[in-house]
């Protein structure tokens, strides 16, 4: 091993305990090799099957990863240690975070009352007010929203669809560049990733076909505003990606995250809603699930999911196990939001406006010659060759942005920026100073 932290355990759940302990504290990092089984098992004066059964739930869990001839390594993103942003510098511009520009917020409007009143929440999970309103938000998209129901937001929801849908060891097809918070989901869930590369158009159809191929049983995809890359499905992308849906030999369930659907700046086509005009539609099991924290505010934890009769009961199976239901006081507080017309006024306004942010900096990049990606949502990828290199230099002249790393599995380098808050005269200096910080590397890399 290439540290001195010392495993320790005299059973197969002592020494899992023991590497855990150590990932979660920093002494082993991912990629750290720990110690053939025999060896290990020598040190600790345990049996061989020990260690490896100990290394087999370490893997079942996400904490470890086998690499054939290079051994047991802690994984790149252990589920016990979610990648996390590192803090923001003091006396910078935060272009990182991936927020809305809180000026664009509304002000939340609360229920009279802390509760609405003594009733069976188990028996009515759903407003039947709220339910109504979401029903027509997605059927606006053409979203067809017969069966929906609500959770704790995205991740809460995905997660809840991973854990009754797969199995430990089950493959993901993922979004490559994705959105950093569901690469890490989805081992922590014992479940593998497998990399879909992604353009401007969304995912692209022979990366899908290969994720395929290779036994993905989810897919896990954002039909615009995708996070980071900002991709969106064009109708000719969202049919061609149904039709390698069409050839897979078993069933996948399709889970669309459209996160920014208020906000994303362009029309929606959705694999949910078919759109190739034949009989096979849309696949037969698939979720779109939508949130308001990008248009409404950060703390409103909710979200709607709108998906086929069979993915309903399971979702709503485990959550009447679970958390049972969304808080009424949550419901009602979003409701009035949506109905609000000052609310929408500036929901409007804030989706015009992060679309001419975004725009603003792509072209001042393209006058400069630099390549990037947004064409929706409210961040910009710019592919670079060094990341710690581009995320320093643009401290040093004051800006600050998120390194790709975070958001990546096998794709290129680059940087995500946060443009939601960024004015457009604003982006011509960060496109002048980006460019100041590319000429440097160049000059020290060459080429």
């Amino acid at each position: 091993m290439a540290t001195q932290y010392e495993i320790t355990g005299a059973s197969a759940k002592g020494i899992a305990a023991s590497v855990e302990q150590g990932v979660v504290e920093g002494a082993l990092a991912p990629g750290t090799a720990l110690p053939p089984v025999r060896r290990l098992a020598e040190r600790l004066g345990v049996s061989p099957g020990t260690v490896a059964t100990a290394y087999k739930e370490l893997r079942r869990r996400g904490i470890v990863v086998t690499q054939g001839r290079g051994g047991t390594v802690v994984a790149p993103t252990p589920a016990v240690a979610s990648r996390r942003p590192p803090p923001v510098p003091e006396g910078v511009r935060d272009l990182a975070g991936g927020h809305p520009d809180p000026a664009f917020l509304p002000a939340l409007l609360p229920t009279a009352r802390l509760s609405p009143g003594v009733r069976s929440h188990r028996a009515q999970p759903r407003l039947a007010g709220l339910e109504e309103l979401t029903r027509a938000w997605y059927e606006r998209d053409g979203v067809p929203a017969e069966h929906l129901t609500f959770a704790h937001g995205a991740l809460d929801c995905v997660a809840r669809l991973l854990s009754v849908e797969l199995r430990p060891g089950d493959a993901v097809a993922m979004e490559d560049p994705g959105y950093h918070h569901l690469l890490d989901l989805v081992p922590a869930l014992g479940l593998r990733s497998v990399p879909v590369a992604v353009d401007d158009e969304g995912i692209r159809p022979d990366a899908l076909r290969a994720a395929l191929r290779a036994g993905a049983r989810a897919l896990i995809c954002s039909p615009r505003g995708q996070n980071p890359y900002g991709g969106w499905f064009s109708a000719g992308r969202r049919d061609a990606l149904l039709g390698v849906l069409g050839e897979a030999a078993g069933e996948v369930l399709v889970i669309e995250d459209d996160h920014a659907a208020d906000v994303a700046g362009v029309p929606l086509h959705s694999l949910t809603a078919g759109g190739r005009g034949d009989a096979a539609g849309g696949p037969a099991r698939w979720a779109q699930v939508r949130t308001v924290s990008k248009h409404l505010g950060t703390d409103l934890r909710w979200g709607a999911l709108a998906c086929d009769r069979t993915t309903l009961a399971r979702h709503d199976g485990r959550m009447l196990l679970t958390s049972g239901w969304v808080s009424h006081v949550l419901q009602e507080t979003v409701a009035r939001l949506m109905t609000d017309p000052e609310t929408q006024g500036l929901v409007a306004t804030a989706r015009s406006a992060y679309a001419r942010r975004r725009e603003a900096l792509l072209a001042a990049l393209s006058a400069r010659g630099i390549a990037a990606h947004g064409a929706s949502g409210m961040n910009v990828w710019v592919p670079v060759r060094d990341e710690a290199a581009m995320v320093n230099g643009l401290r040093t002249r004051g800006w600050w942005v998120a390194a790709g790393a975070r958001f990546r599995l096998a794709a290129g380098a680059g940087v995500r920026i946060t443009t939601a808050g960024l004015g457009e005269v604003d982006a011509e200096v960060l496109a002048g100073d980006l460019a100041g910080v590319l000429g440097e590397a160049q000059a020290t890399y060459g080429g």
